[in-house]
Formats: structure tokens, sequence, C-alpha cells
């Protein structure tokens, strides 16, 4: 095992149990996007349908509310 998979390991395995949930959702988001094709998760496929009914019912924000995002985000 190399030095820094050793080091990995020993960081997750010291991590309060409440906190692995977390490590195993980043490392399968992390093995989702290296697999070539893209797999959503439950949570991903509710949020793509959510948004899906909205633009079928023609629900969708202005150009002023896009703008002030985008400056929100980033900077």
């Amino acid at each position: 095992m190399s030095p820094k998979r050793q080091n990995l390991l020993e960081r997750v395995a010291a991590l309060p149990e409440e906190l692995l949930g977390e490590v195993e959702e980043t490392v399968d988001e992390i093995l989702r996007w290296h697999d070539g094709v893209y797999r959503l998760s439950d949570d991903e496929r509710a949020a793509m349908r959510k948004g899906m009914e909205a633009a079928r019912r023609g629900d969708f924000v202005s150009d002023e509310e896009m703008a002030a995002f985008y400056r929100r985000i980033c900077g």
C-alpha cells in the first residue's frame, strides 16, 4: 500500500463515527465522476424531476433574478 493511501485510510479511521456517512457519500460521488458515465443519486434524480416539472409548467426565473444570482455567487 502506498504511503499516501495508508495516510488517507488512517485519517478516515480516526474520524468520528458521525462523519463516516459524509466520507462514504463523497467517495461515491468521486467514483461516479470517474466511471465515465455519471449516474445520478436518488436526490439528484428527484431534483432533476422537480426542475423538469417546473420547466413544463413554464416556471422560470427572470433574467434579472439570474443576473442577481450570478453576482451573488461569482462576486
